[in-house]
């Protein structure tokens, strides 16, 4: 574990891995003037990305769903994505564990750019359906590469500083993004035509590689980051991570597809009260990121972890009996879950697997959880309009509160865990 925060609760690394954080924090401790300004450039990078792929996704869901494709034009899409993530996961973690993690999200971020301005251009001339599917295809690859090269950056950015509070600082900031594009989305797609809304949203791209280029990292030390073999070793606590983040992601995967046609079809909402849901969410994921350097210091990880499954679910399945204004206040719960377990699950994640390898690591889960992703989505596929999407968020929170038992066994006994 991270040293110098024992009272987080979280598990301490195994023997095997080095303690990369500390030889980080001896590194950076040199430069303390310049880590205050390279941290702000970096969440400048990530607050304007998360704006732009927030809005991407909001976009293509509303422009299925306006279009007469309903849910299942949504699961199909997202389904497309999420095999293209799980070939190009594994991928993006080697990538980013053999080069410049900065230029490849800076390359990156040019990437999905160019894709929302051409995806923009398509929806003009060609049918909804085909364009997007396409866009998709194509954005996801450049959008896992960003996404793997920026998270494993923070141990980097950091510089040696107190983890929990790094990655609640760029998790705060990515949710605030992601309110950003929720806020914009009611006016850029109100009435209109969703190009001029991807086009206007592309431009996010343009500021975070412009923010990334102005970062001056020095690279680190070959004594840090030598290669520790070809893959993080995975042991019984890792699983259980992995389980725990795969589910969390399923949660907000299943939020993805069935939010739009729960407000459009079964709540008889507009594109603003979309996008309220939208902000419901991430305004709670605000609260999430807040409270969370505080939440763990009270809570062991793994305990935290199987909480917040058994609250996601009973929020997930209380949405069958509500109406707005309340379905605004689960989503915005449903959020805060959501971020305060992502966030635990990266903080544990980096203080057990050594930098060198931290890319290959976030492939490997990200693959197990779009593993999941993909099977929510073919259920969406196969059940389409018959069933209430309310009724598939009972079917998927009844899931997590199976699968917590199984996810307990052990918790107790960490301390004879190798």
């Amino acid at each position: 574990m991270l040293s110098g925060i024992p009272e987080t609760g979280y598990e301490e690394r195994p023997l095997d891995v080095p303690p990369v954080s500390n030889a980080i924090r001896i590194y950076y401790d040199r430069r303390l003037g310049a880590r205050p300004r390279v941290l702000i450039g970096f969440l400048v990078s990530t607050f304007a990305a998360s704006i732009g792929r927030n809005g991407y996704y909001i976009a293509c869901a509303w422009a299925l769903v306006q279009a007469g494709y309903g849910s299942a034009g949504v699961a199909i899409l997202l389904a497309i994505v999420s095999v293209v993530e799980f070939i190009a996961s594994p991928l993006a973690g080697i990538v980013a564990d053999r080069f410049d993690r900065r230029r490849l999200n800076t390359a990156a971020d040019v990437g999905r750019f160019a894709v929302m301005l051409a995806t923009a251009f398509s929806l003009l001339y060609l049918d909804v359906f085909p364009s997007l599917c396409l866009s998709g295809v194509l954005f996801s690859i450049c959008d896992r590469v960003a996404l793997t090269a920026s998270q494993a950056m923070i141990p980097l950015v950091a510089g040696g500083a107190d983890l929990a509070a790094a990655n609640s600082s760029v998790f705060f900031v990515m949710q605030l993004g992601s309110l950003g594009a929720a806020l914009l989305a009611g006016p850029l797609l109100g009435g209109h035509s969703p190009a001029p809304a991807l086009a206007a949203l592309a431009l996010f791209f343009l500021v975070s590689a412009g923010s990334l280029l102005s970062l001056r990292l020095d690279p680190i030390p070959h004594s840090i980051t030598r290669p520790n073999g070809l893959a993080p070793t995975v042991d019984r606590r890792l699983l259980r991570l992995f389980a725990a983040y795969a589910l969390l992601y399923g949660g907000a995967v299943l939020v993805t597809v069935m939010g739009s046609s729960f407000i459009f079809e079964e709540q008889k909402g507009t594109a603003a009260d979309f996008g309220h849901l939208e902000a419901a969410w991430s305004a709670g994921s605000l609260i999430g990121a807040v409270l969370f350097t505080r939440l763990t210091r009270a809570v062991s990880a793994p305990i935290l972890h199987l909480l917040l499954l058994g609250s996601t679910a009973l929020a997930l399945m209380s949405l069958i009996a509500l109406r707005a204004p309340w379905t605004l206040i689960v989503f915005a719960t449903l959020g805060c879950l959501y971020t305060l377990g992502r966030v635990s699950i990266e903080v544990t994640l980096q203080s057990r697997v050594g930098n060198s390898v931290l890319g290959r690591a976030k492939g490997v889960m990200h693959s197990l959880a779009v593993t999941l992703g993909l099977l929510i989505f073919s259920t969406a596929t196969v059940v389409g309009d018959s069933v209430f999407p309310s009724t598939v968020f009972v079917s998927f929170g009844a899931v997590l509160l199976i699968s917590i038992p199984a996810l307990s066994l052990g918790v107790g006994q960490r301390k004879d865990e190798s």
